[in-house]
């Protein structure tokens, strides 16, 4: 009998987890040590991909009613814009980002876990566990000091950059931590205007400036520090905030009335490994980023996505456990790793010193900006709609001249269509036109497809689309056997490829 899964910390990425296996029936403990919920919002922004996800769990509604649509990214440089980013240009049934405080995001992610049949226990702490073959045994700790020892089938670490779970497995980073100490302040600014839908990125030569409206008249301003506020970062005054915005920002700007200062230290990793036997790591927990993409949050709900699918196929017995679980991994560190990639790149082209190489530069830029297929590919970029798993261990067959994604490409949702992965098991979809093969696919495994067809992509050809919205496999028509072949190789037992 299944013991369920045990998930550690209850933030987005944790209680995000949690729903998504709840949905699934699978039994899910959330424990998170804290005695409520911080209320803090260092997190803004959920982005373009992550609200396509939360899709599946029917959240758009009440994520619009509690956010701001953000419709452009401007990158400026002092008072000259270099260019634009609009997610208008975006394929998805969300072409915006939204603005939504992390406590927000929190309250409405754990309203639904509780729809769902699932809570969060509070004051409850993960003290100890043993990794064992057949189960995970951990110890818990309860606010009065009671302490109980519960047996689970895998345990996730969602605890956070400082991850209890991490440290006590020995994970080590893939590279070298990056320290790194940053900025935020909420307050007012006079001589500054900016659209409530539209947020504004500094290049400057000393390091990166963000300025993003909030409601109410006020601003957050977020800034990397490069080591000005000393050894240990603390609490900053108004006057260094002011400082910073008069330096990287576009001048003419009067900073007052703070509602929060806050400074803190990153140490910027990338853990080798996401998984331990029957432990899991996502979120800050597996890889911890700069906050200059504001991708954090939102990186750990897609891991939460991604591992919530897998679990649950594992847990009803129909999949292959080791090859499933192992693709977390190489899918999530692929993707974080890219990102640190990216970010550093973004990084040297902001802070370019040479006054000569920034003229080019913003040229350049100018240039990259006018084109429209650069200008698409930077939103995409930005909104995390072109994360993808080119090498994932769970890609099927390519057909070379197939027009349409690849396999471990995003398939881009349609508003006719529900959401893939949506409903109370997770099944591929099958993009296909009717006939014989194909309903004849469908019987054979109806525990495993979506029972209706999605429009197919290109004629002549059945794509194969996972529970979380990429490509599994495509073939033609006349090849459908490889469709067939694939479903196949992670179905651990045929008496369950019927029912599901």
């Amino acid at each position: 009998m299944s013991r369920g899964i045990l998930v550690v910390g209850a933030g987005p990425v944790g209680v995000s987890l949690a729903m998504g296996l709840r949905r699934y029936g699978v039994p899910v403990r959330v424990v998170e040590k804290a005695l409520a919920p911080s209320g803090q919002s260092r997190a803004l922004f959920l982005w373009t991909r992550t609200l396509e996800l939360l899709d599946a769990d029917n959240l758009g509604a009440a994520l619009l009613a509690a956010g701001r649509r953000i419709e452009a990214v401007n990158v400026l440089a002092g008072s000259k814009r270099i260019g634009r980013v609009e997610f208008s240009e975006i394929d998805s049934t969300h072409p915006y980002a939204l603005m939504l405080p992390q406590a927000e995001t929190e309250r409405i992610l754990t309203e639904q876990l509780g729809r769902l049949g699932g809570r969060v226990e509070f004051g409850t702490e993960l003290t100890n566990f043993i990794n064992a073959p057949d189960c995970v045994t951990a110890t818990l700790r309860h606010a009065d000091g009671n302490e109980e020892t519960f047996e689970a089938d895998y345990l996730v670490g969602c605890d956070g950059g400082a991850s209890f779970v991490r440290k006590q497995l020995g994970l080590s980073s893939s590279g070298p931590a990056q320290q790194s100490d940053w900025l935020l302040a909420d307050v007012r600014l006079d001589g500054f205007a900016s659209l409530p839908s539209e947020l504004n990125s500094f290049w400057h030569e000393d390091g990166f400036l963000g300025i993003f409206p909030l409601p109410s008249g006020y601003y957050r301003v977020i800034a990397d520090l490069h080591g000005i506020l000393g050894e240990r970062p603390e609490t900053p005054e108004l006057a260094q905030v002011q400082a910073l915005v008069e330096q990287r920002g576009p001048g003419g700007i009067t900073v007052s009335d703070p509602i929060w200062l806050s400074a803190f230290r990153i140490h910027e990793r990338n853990t080798s490994s996401y998984r331990a036997g029957r432990m899991f790591l996502a979120g800050d927990a597996a890889h911890l980023h700069n906050p200059v993409g504001a991708q954090g949050l939102n990186m750990g709900i897609h891991d939460a996505v991604n591992l919530a699918w897998k679990l649950a196929m594992v847990h009803r017995g129909v999949a292959n456990a080791e090859t499933l679980l192992e693709s977390y991994t190489a899918e999530r560190h692929a993707v974080a790793e890219a990102l640190v990639t990216n970010l550093d790149r973004a990084a040297t082209v902001a802070m370019l010193k040479n006054p000569t190489v920034q003229i080019a530069r913003n040229l350049l830029g100018n240039v990259f900006f006018g084109l429209k297929p650069a200008r698409k590919a930077m939103a995409e970029s930005v909104a995390e709609v072109s994360h993808s798993y080119p090498h994932s261990p769970l890609n099927g067959t390519e057909w070379v001249g197939i027009p349409g994604p690849a396999p471990g490409e995003r398939l881009p949702p349609r508003p006719d269509e529900p959401p893939m992965g949506a409903g109370d098991s997770p099944r591929f979809a099958l993009f296909a036109a009717s006939s014989p093969a194909v309903r004849e696919l469908q019987l054979q495994f109806a525990g495993l497809l979506e029972p209706h067809l999605r429009p197919q992509i290109s004629p002549g050809t059945v794509w194969l689309g996972r529970p979380d919205g990429y490509v599994a496999t495509v073939a033609l028509e006349e090849n459908i056997r490889q469709i067939e072949d694939y479903l196949r190789a992670y179905v651990s037992d045929s008496a369950s490829l019927a029912v599901m």
